[in-house]
């Protein structure tokens, strides 16, 4: 039996009502990525009566991520527990009529399609692009809405997309930025006030969606805390997208995804970017990286130790990561620090 009493505040607003909530109650939503997004995107619609939050990530706690991550605690950092399991955990604590459900996995293209098919919508938490033009043709091709978000230092974004409807992602980026190229949390930091904005923006958005709002936002939405700007950019669909206009979906072929091998007796693990052959600005990524760490370049090749991993960039985006014999550590480790 539904509490309702939980919901009473929300049921009060017109827009959702008693109806509205038992519609929410009977849906289900999947989050990719459980970091400073995923965990108050998770918060919000728990909170909210989804009726089943599913939540995919493949890294796990630490003590840098306490700072905008507000799902986790720093028993969770000294437990070194998976993200999606201390967020379940954090979640069923707050409502227990959610069913949650955890998933520690790096998707890849078969997931993603199973994945995609069993919910209702699917929200992007994640912290690359390749899984984000994954999710875009996954989605199109099943004819799924997602809700594309992303956050970096005091700037944010967020774009619902409807296929059919909306312009996808591949419409606004037709490319995927070659590796190294954009900033990533680790190299640029993020505000956690940002990160608020834009998961409320979203999660709000997620209920619209749900509900099949007639208000559902149909624009880019972009702001910067720190400059005090704020964006709405109208993007229509593109007559020569490969993906939503010609139903080409590139990236769910495997070999536009990125590849690890363990390199026998070595504790290193090799990572060959789904940017194969799109050439990587060495200089550019060492001036990024060398606030946080000692950076060695020269034209061929880029070098740099964090925490007990050396990692070698080398400029075709391939990666060797000394210190690990984990494939998905290694590629924890290169989303964060080059960006796939």
């Amino acid at each position: 039996m539904v509490a309702f009493e939980r919901y009473s505040r929300q049921t009060l607003f017109g827009p959702i009502g008693r109806q509205g909530q038992e519609r929410l109650l009977a849906s289900s939503v999947a989050i990719i990525g459980c970091g400073a997004l995923g965990t108050m995107l998770a918060n919000h619609l728990c909170r909210a009566g989804i009726g089943q939050v599913t939540i995919v990530d493949r890294d796990y706690v630490e003590l840098s991520n306490l700072q905008r991550q507000i799902l986790f605690d720093e028993d969770d950092v000294q437990a070194h527990l998976p993200k999606a399991v201390a967020a379940a955990r954090k979640l069923e604590r707050i409502n227990s009529e959610v069913r949650i459900e955890a998933l520690v996995a790096d998707l890849d293209a078969e997931e993603v399609e199973s994945l995609v098919q069993r919910v209702d919508l699917v929200l992007d938490a994640t912290d690359n692009f390749e899984t984000r033009y994954l999710l875009n043709d996954a989605c199109v091709k099943h004819r799924r809405p997602w809700i594309y978000s992303g956050v970096i230092a005091a700037h944010g974004v967020t774009m619902n997309i409807l296929p059919g409807e909306t312009a996808c992602l591949r419409c606004v980026f037709p490319e995927m930025p070659p590796p190294g190229s954009t900033p990533t949390c680790d190299t640029a930091g993020v505000l956690n006030g940002i990160v608020s904005m834009i998961s409320g923006i979203a999660a709000t958005e997620a209920l619209k969606i749900l509900l099949q709002s007639p208000l559902i936002s149909r624009a880019l939405l972009a702001a910067d805390l720190w400059e005090n700007t704020f964006e709405r950019l109208e993007l229509p669909r593109q007559l020569d997208c490969p993906t939503c206009s010609l139903g080409r979906f590139d990236f769910l072929n495997a070999s536009f995804q990125s590849r690890t091998t363990v390199l026998c007796g070595r504790n290193a693990v090799q990572i060959r970017s789904s940017r194969r052959g799109t050439p990587v600005d060495l200089g550019a990524l060492a001036q990024r990286l060398e606030a946080l760490v000692p950076v060695q370049h020269n034209a061929y090749l880029l070098r740099f130790t964090i925490d007990s991993y050396e990692m070698t960039v080398f400029s075709d985006g391939r990666a060797i990561i000394k210190g690990t014999d984990n494939e998905q550590v290694a590629r924890s480790l290169y989303a964060r620090y080059i960006g796939m």
